[in-house]
Parts: C-alpha cells; structure tokens; sequence
C-alpha cells in the first residue's frame, strides 16, 4: 500500500485487516511527493510486494501519468480510487466518481452559506461505486483477469 502519510492509521488499518482477513500480508511505503512515487514502487517491488494499492489521497488525485509509469516500470499490477488513472495506464481503479463527489460537496458549501448550519446537514455516502480495468495493462503484466470481473466492471479500457 503507498500512501502519502506514513502514520495514515485509518487507512493502514483497514488495509492490513482485510488482509488478515484474506491471509495476504500488507506492507506500507509512503510518497509525500509525486517525485516519490517511483520510489515507493520499487520499494514495494523490492520488499516482494505482488500488487500496489494506491491510497486516495490529494496528492496522488493528480499523480495518474507518474502512478501509471512507476507501476510499468516496476511491473506492478496497482489499484487505487482514481478511474483516470486508469486511463493512464494503472491495471484498475474501484471507488466512487470523484467529480460527483466535488458536485455533492458544492451543495453543501451552498447550503452554508444560505445558512444552514453544518452540524444540521445530513452525512451523505456515495451513491455508486465504480470499477475500471484496463485490459491493456493486464496483457502486458500477463494477468488475466476473470471473465466475471470484466462483466462486473464499468468499463474495460484496451
């Protein structure tokens, strides 16, 4: 798992008990610059990482070309929120659709200043959650991906 902060304890937590879970073992790295990604990348490769999840965070929200290239240089299968990214090159993204998200926050900014006050406003879940493969990466990586997985997914790129 790369993510920004190193003591990210929420995120982390989460990860590693899913991965208790599923008897898969988690390692972190960080990156507190987009200049650093490459380098978590080949430290997660190095430590005998199999795959990289890529925290949501703001710094890799922009990073979708600088994810995409250290995961091929390092021939990392990755998965992170961002379905740009995938674009990009990164084997697949499964969250929520950010813009709707920055829409839905919009709202609440306008709901403030029209006055209402923000302890009053309902807490809001995102209402879809997307998959994004692509199919490229895969082949040049050599994963197949299940046949179930790509009927599930949103959209298959390559």
């Amino acid at each position: 798992m790369i993510q920004n902060h190193p003591l990210d304890f929420p995120k982390t937590q989460n990860v590693q008990a899913a991965g208790k879970a599923l008897n898969i073992s988690i390692l972190s790295t960080h990156a507190s610059a987009s200049n650093d990604i490459e380098q978590a990348f080949a430290a997660a490769r190095r430590d005998g990482a199999g795959a990289v999840i890529v925290a949501g965070d703001a710094l890799f929200a922009g990073s979708g070309q600088h994810i995409a290239a250290a995961a091929a240089n390092n021939r990392m299968p990755s998965i992170g929120i961002y379905r740009d990214h995938v674009a990009w090159g990164t084997l697949m993204s499964y969250g929520q659709n950010i813009a709707e998200f920055h829409r839905r926050a919009a709202t609440y900014v306008d709901k403030i200043f029209k006055g209402a006050k923000p302890g009053d406003l309902p807490v809001e879940q995102p209402m879809t959650i997307g998959l994004f493969i692509n199919g490229k990466t895969a082949k040049a990586l050599g994963l197949a991906i299940p046949r179930s997985l790509l009927i599930s997914a949103d959209k298959v790129i390559g």
